[in-house]
């Protein structure tokens, strides 16, 4: 996906993104980062299609997002919320089969290839002995794993987590993100995710989108992006930062 120049205003008059442009690396785990209010989101729903921009133009494969049917969209990107509302009585099967819609059509619809979808999305997710759960017994880790499951039974070539971790405690925030990094690394699956938390940046991404203030101030791998100026310029806090054999690069703030 590219971004050219992005433009994004809700209300005509403050703009919640500046003049953004960047490309998303096939088969990498992108993290977009940056205080509240800089533009995460909306830059996740921009290419999501949720928000279309006042100016600038977002591409997926050389074709401008406009462009795409709604089904041929989703068959290409899927998006996973930080929220999303349980349906009552549902199963974790069924829920994870709306993922397939997309491919639905009133003349087609290949039952066998479905549940093929379901099935790997389930056994990827570590689903599969809870497929016949209703959503409201599992816990909120699992919750968002299922959710994930959906989004990949679309089978597309994107995926994105607006803030996958938040509300979950630190034991489900770190087996989410070990997901994430297996999907990518076991089945070459584009990611792109908006994280808080910025030594799990650190840790699970091959690139960083630094914002601040609806522009993007800084991009490309964490040791480049993350450093001691960058954390003072865009979050106002002293940092200082450890190499560790097994964890790899790790910061500590230490004041403001």
């Amino acid at each position: 996906m590219e971004l050219q120049k992005i433009m994004v205003s809700h209300d005509g008059k403050k703009q919640h993104l500046q003049d953004v442009s960047t490309s998303i690396q096939r088969g990498k785990i992108t993290t977009i980062i940056g205080p509240n209010g800089c533009g995460k989101s909306t830059l996740l729903n921009v290419m999501a299609r949720n928000h279309s921009p006042l100016q600038g133009k977002a591409m997926l494969d050389n074709k401008d997002l406009v462009h795409y049917k709604p089904k041929e969209f989703a068959q290409k990107f899927a998006i996973v919320y930080q929220q999303n509302d349980i349906p009552q009585d549902l199963t974790v099967e069924k829920l994870v089969s709306y993922g397939r819609i997309p491919y639905h059509s009133l003349m087609k619809k290949n039952e066998a290839e479905d549940q093929q979808a379901v099935d790997w999305a389930l056994a990827c997710t570590s689903l599969s002995e809870k497929r016949d759960c209703d959503l409201s017994a599992l816990s909120g880790g699992e919750r968002q794993r299922v959710w994930i499951a959906m989004a990949l039974a679309q089978q597309s070539e994107l995926l994105c987590l607006d803030e996958p971790t938040t509300y979950l405690d630190i034991y489900y925030q770190l087996e989410l993100l070990e997901l994430v990094k297996e999907l990518n690394e076991q089945h070459d699956l584009t990611i792109v995710m908006v994280l808080h938390d910025i030594n799990q940046a650190i840790r699970y991404s091959d690139h960083i989108l630094l914002m601040s203030a609806g522009r993007i101030v800084a991009e490309g791998a964490p040791h480049d992006v993350i450093t001691k100026q960058t954390i003072k310029d865009v979050y106002g806090v002293e940092a200082i930062f450890h190499e560790d054999t097994e964890l790899g690069l790790y910061m500590v703030p230490i004041g403001i």
